[in-house]
């Protein structure tokens, strides 16, 4: 259990925000947890947890203990008729396993691909992309509770996966730690194209039956194209959730706006595209301060360089403002603001 005083977290987060922490223990193994738990100092003191910082905003200087996951490993550990098994550390990059899972024989995670952050991260985000959700590809995970100390395993059912929401977003919020996530991936692997941007591609190249690895390609692509590089420019992805509306809503904006992105959802519910909205607004390239509004793709927010996280906050609320003016619609921020 390695533990620092002071620790400048501008490297740890995405947006490349100033913060300082009073104390960083990075965590390697649930025996770093336990044994934080019991120092007596650093076992009271109120906890944070970072991954990869790729879904954070941070805003001021932590005056708290913050818990820098780093459990590594993956393995196959269960071939079923149905799916394979792949356990992993939640310390593990994101992208980095969806590479691994690949090279080793075992499809299933390539709609999202390049998603920033770690393992740990995506269930708490339930992250998704391009037609699919973490909850899609997901069997169990353990976590640690930060009061008792003792493993917890939970499933999907207890995950309360939502869109972009978990339980771990809400009554467990800061209250535990992921340490390893078990992933499902299907057996036999189909393809999942029925995003637009992917029948786009198929349309293109005219590859109508793709590979796991083909699929993957295209995805990153596409959100190289439009996503800028986080270790270039300071940013957290799509900033904004897309707002999910009825069907009468739904009827109400397009009667006003005939051309607004949207897709019909299982419940018969529709996904507004949030990029969208925020483009008809006039946001796009449009700064506050530091803090601007992406160039190809007004989902997202960046780091214009030297920005605050109160630029950054400023510039969301009005964001949210305008939306909200024209179109009666609330968006909702997609990172956690600290």
């Amino acid at each position: 259990m390695a533990v620092e005083n002071g620790t400048n977290l501008k490297p740890y987060n995405t947006f490349g925000l100033p913060c300082v922490a009073r104390t960083l223990v990075r965590i390697t193994s649930e025996a770093d947890v336990r044994r934080l738990l019991g120092d007596p100092e650093l076992g009271r003191a109120p906890k944070f947890i970072l991954g990869g910082g790729s879904n954070l905003v941070l805003t001021r200087d932590l005056d708290a203990c913050v818990l820098k996951l780093e459990v590594k490993g993956r393995a196959l550990v269960e071939t079923r008729d149905d799916c394979h098994i792949v356990e992993v550390g939640a310390g593990e990059n994101w992208h980095d396993t969806v590479q691994w899972c690949l090279a080793q024989g075992l499809p299933g995670l390539e709609n999202m691909a390049l998603i920033p952050g770690t393992v740990g991260a995506a269930p708490v985000q339930n992250i998704g992309a391009y037609g699919i959700e973490l909850k899609d590809r997901f069997e169990s995970l353990d976590a640690v509770d930060l009061v008792t100390g003792r493993t917890i395993t939970l499933t999907a059912e207890q995950c309360r996966f939502g869109y972009r929401d978990s339980v771990f977003k809400q009554h467990l919020a800061g209250k535990s730690i992921i340490t390893r996530v078990r992933l499902r991936l299907p057996r036999p692997w189909q393809p999942v194209l029925g995003y637009l941007e992917l029948e786009r591609k198929v349309q293109e190249t005219g590859i109508t039956e793709p590979s796991a690895q083909q699929i993957f390609d295209w995805v990153c692509a596409v959100r190289r194209a439009k996503l800028p590089d986080p270790a270039v420019v300071g940013n957290v992805g799509s900033f904004f959730k897309n707002p999910v509306v009825t069907p009468e809503q739904c009827r109400d904006i397009i009667a006003r706006d005939p051309h607004i992105v949207h897709y019909p959802m299982e419940d018969g519910s529709f996904k507004l595209a949030a990029g969208w909205m925020i483009d008809a607004c006039g946001w796009k390239g449009k700064s506050i301060g530091r803090a601007g509004v992406y160039e190809k793709q007004a989902l997202v927010l960046v780091n214009r360089g030297g920005a605050s996280g109160a630029e950054v906050v400023t510039l969301a609320r009005a964001i949210q403002e305008s939306v909200y003016g024209r179109f009666g619609i609330r968006l909702e921020p997609e990172p956690v603001v600290v």
